[in-house]
């Protein structure tokens, strides 16, 4: 099977764990600070883990939930279910989030938005799709008719006087701001061309990884403060990109000292 085929057949599975369980009373564990866990991720993750294995043995996985196992150039980026407290509240904008990486190389990115079963997904060179339909960025070319989608710093709550300024500034800037708390599927909605820009900070990786490629092969573009998968991620259409950048880089030495 083919990378992307086995990263459709993982999303998908784990979809088909996650939707009957949207809008039961769970049970749950707080990791961190804002930071939960139920047993419909992990076993989302088991699902994922063991569609992946079952067609590459020998490749490296780094998941949200366990961690990273093997050690391989291809490595495998999985977020089981993005939007976990959205998921215990029966909020129904849950994602998953399926990414993989070459020789330190973005390849490909799969997410399925859950509720809705409608799935992205984009190889390097090879465009963007939803539903095996090309996708591509919004022709917003105006920042003041934008809308823009966010995420609050809720697990890195010192950070919320430099957020809150940042957000300020695309506030007042912008035409509308939407904070739906999961962000592959914010990512997602910017390849779409559903919203026209995005910014969050102190991300994890399985968080953007996916939405990276997808945005990118939809022709919108993604830029991180350090690392690709540092989490800390603004991304665009091409015509607005450099504005909103602008703004949020009034504070990129304060952002850079935490």
């Amino acid at each position: 099977m083919s990378f992307l085929s086995v990263a459709i057949k993982a999303a998908t599975a784990a979809g088909e764990v996650i939707r009957p369980e949207l809008r039961k009373i769970l049970s749950y564990e707080e990791k961190g600070e804002n930071d939960f866990v139920t047993e419909v991720d992990l076993r989302a993750e088991e699902k994922i883990k063991s569609v992946i294995l079952s067609s590459f043995p020998d490749h490296e996985i780094l998941s949200e939930e366990s961690g990273a196992t093997g050690d391989s150039k291809y490595r495998w980026i999985v977020d089981p279910l993005d939007g976990t407290k959205n998921f215990i509240h029966g909020f129904p904008y849950i994602a998953v989030s399926i990414a993989l990486q070459i020789g330190g190389n973005l390849h490909l990115g799969v997410i399925l938005d859950v509720a809705s079963n409608n799935l992205y997904w984009a190889e390097a060179g090879q465009g963007a799709f939803k539903n095996g339909e090309r996708i591509s960025v919004s022709k917003t070319n105006r920042l003041s008719r934008a809308m823009i989608a966010t995420g609050f710093p809720f697990r890195k709550k010192k950070f919320l006087d430099l957020y809150l300024k940042m957000f300020r500034e695309v506030f007042l800037n912008v035409s509308a701001v939407r904070r739906v708390g999961a962000a592959a599927l914010d990512l997602a909605y910017v390849a779409e061309g559903i919203f026209d820009g995005f910014f969050e900070f102190f991300l994890a990786p399985w968080d953007i990884a996916a939405g990276i490629v997808i945005i990118r092969e939809a022709g919108g573009i993604t830029f991180s403060i350090g690392d690709e998968l540092s989490g800390n991620i603004i991304a665009a259409n091409p015509y607005i990109f450099e504005n909103l950048k602008n703004l949020v880089f009034k504070f990129r030495d304060e952002l850079e000292n935490f």
